[in-house]
């Protein structure tokens, strides 16, 4: 089993990026299933994504980087951020965050 952080920090800014609506996705056999979604807080984190541990699988991970740029006035070429990514069986924890700015996003495997 697996755990899963995140957290968004707006690099142009120099600070969290508040209120970023992230979606939480579990690939099946038949296609991509939402298994959790929230808000990004006032330290750019989502500490509620998932509340049960995680098995092996494919995962994508989706930060709706475009809404957030639009609510603070500003353009981006991204309308959103999107870590693919795979949990072995071995498992562990995976801190995923993302590193916004309205011309590029980066992202790492964090602690």
């Amino acid at each position: 089993m697996s755990q899963l952080s995140t957290h968004v920090l707006d690099t142009a800014l120099g600070k969290p990026a508040v209120g970023v609506a992230i979606r939480l996705e579990y690939q099946l056999a038949h296609g991509w299933e939402i298994i959790g979604e929230g808000q990004t807080d006032a330290d750019g984190r989502l500490k509620d994504l998932v509340s049960a541990p995680l098995n092996a699988g494919r995962y994508r991970l989706t930060a709706e980087i475009g809404l957030y740029f639009a609510a603070t006035l500003r353009e981006t070429l991204y309308p959103t951020a999107q870590i693919d990514f795979v949990i072995p069986e071995s498992g562990g924890h995976y801190h995923l965050p993302f590193l916004i700015s309205p011309w590029s996003w980066s992202t790492y495997r964090g602690s």
